[in-house]
């Protein structure tokens, strides 16, 4: 039952590590990151570096794959929101 569960971990760790992608493709191309904020980024790539360092406290190889590749994955997208924060990028406002 062991090996079921170690497997769930991956498919889990790969299908949330690879939803980042698309998002990641997109600003990377387009160096458009209005649609995020960058204080929910900055806490978010802080948990990923908090799970990583907890995956690799308890040798949780799924929870260290996926958080590493994850902290990877939106650190870029963080580097280019704090560019473009430097800039002057204002956040577009939605009509709710």
């Amino acid at each position: 039952m062991d090996l079921f569960f170690q497997i769930l971990g991956y498919v889990a760790a790969t299908s949330t590590t690879i939803a980042f992608v698309p998002r990641m493709i997109s600003i990377f191309k387009t160096k458009d990151t209005k649609s995020i904020t960058l204080g929910m980024y900055l806490i978010f790539v802080f948990g990923v570096v908090c799970w990583l360092a907890y995956g690799i406290y308890k040798v949780d190889w799924p929870i260290i794959v996926a958080n590493a590749v994850s902290v990877v994955l939106s650190s870029i997208i963080l580097i280019f929101k704090i560019i473009n924060v430097a800039k002057g990028e204002k956040t577009t406002k939605r009509n709710n």
